[in-house]
C-alpha cells in the first residue's frame, strides 16, 4: 500500500533510539524527508545516519531538549529551512519517574508538566503554520495507556498525561478545516528503556529476578507478550499518512490489550 507520503517533511521528538527512532524509520522507508530530535548529540546523529543509509531518504539530526521552547523554535526553523515544508509533526519524550501521590514534590510535578504537556504545546505551536500550509498536516502525540487507563505506581503520568488528549480533542475541531488531523497514540507495555526501567523497579518491589518480573508483567498482557517500538512506529507511520485523512481527534492505544477503558 502507497502511503502517500513520499515528499513529505516530519519532525520526530525523542527520535535517537526506542519508539521515537522507530517512527522516523518509518517514516524514511515511506519516502518522507525526516528530521530527528532528542538530547544527546551524538545517539541522535548515529540514528539519523543510521536511518539515511537503511532507507535512502534523508535525514537531518537537531540535538533539542523539549523542554525548552527556544530549542523547539529552533529545530523547528532548521527543519523548514533544510526541507523547504513540514508536514508532519510528531511529539514524543520520556515519561516521567515513578511514585505515588505522597512521594511526588512539587519539583517533579512541575518537571513533568514540562516535558509530556508544554512540550506538546510549544512543538504544535511552533509547527502549526508551517502544517496548515501543507494542506495536508499530520500531528501525532505519543503518550501512554495511563491516558486512558491510571497505571499503579506512575502517579506523576496519571496526572499529566491526560492533558494532552484534552489538547489534541480540542484542538482538532480548531484545525480540522486547515487539513490538519491530530491523533495521540498511546503505547503499553513496549520494550525500550523506559520498560526496563519500570520493570527493575517492579524487580526491586517484588523481589524478584528480571525474568520473573518480565513473565508477571507479560501475564497482564491478553496477548501475552510486551511489544516492539516498531508495533507502535506502524500505527503512528499510518496516522500521519493520505490513508488516515479523516482520522482525528483519537486517542488509539498500541497494548496487546491491556487497556480496559472504553474512551
Amino acid at each position: 500500500m502507497d502511503l502517500g507520503l513520499k515528499g513529505k517533511v516530519a519532525v520526530v521528538a525523542g527520535a535517537s533510539k526506542g519508539m521515537g527512532r522507530a517512527i522516523a524509520r518509518g517514516l524514511a522507508a515511506e519516502g518522507a524527508a525526516v528530521a530527528l530530535l532528542a538530547r544527546d548529540r551524538a545517539t541522535l546523529e548515529r540514528a539519523a545516519s543510521d536511518i539515511a543509509e537503511a532507507t535512502g531518504s534523508s535525514t537531518l539530526a537537531v540535538p533539542t531538549d523539549v523542554t525548552r521552547r527556544d530549542q523547539i523554535e529552533r529545530a523547528i526553523a532548521a527543519t523548514v529551512e533544510r526541507f523547504g515544508r513540514l508536514d508532519i509533526l510528531v511529539t514524543n519524550g520520556g515519561g516521567p519517574p515513578p511514585g505515588t501521590f505522597e512521594t511526588a514534590t512539587d519539583e517533579q510535578w512541575q518537571a513533568a508538566f514540562e516535558l509530556n504537556l508544554l512540550s506538546t504545546v510549544r512543538m504544535i505551536r511552533a509547527a502549526l503554520p508551517h502544517l496548515a500550509r501543507s494542506g495536508a498536516g499530520r500531528i501525532v502525540n505519543v503518550q501512554s495507556t495511563s491516558i486512558k487507563q491510571p497505571i499503579p505506581g506512575l502517579m506523576l503520568s496519571n496526572g499529566i498525561r491526560p492533558g494532552v488528549q484534552g489538547l489534541a480533542r480540542t484542538l482538532a475541531e480548531e484545525i480540522a478545516r486547515k487539513g490538519i488531523t491530530i491523533n495521540t497514540v498511546c503505547p503499553g507495555r513496549i520494550k525500550t528503556d523506559r520498560f526496563e526501567s519500570l520493570l527493575a523497579n517492579r524487580m526491586k518491589a517484588w523481589g524478584v529476578s528480571r525474568e520473573e518480573a518480565l513473565r508477571r508483567e507479560e501475564e497482564t498482557i491478553p496477548m501475552g507478550y510486551a511489544g516492539e517500538p516498531e508495533d507502535v512506529a506502524h500505527v503512528v507511520v499510518f496516522l500521519c499518512s493520505e490513508k488516515a485523512r479523516y482520522v482525528t481527534g483519537q486517542s488509539i492505544a498500541v497494548d496487546g490489550g491491556i487497556t480496559r477503558g472504553s474512551y
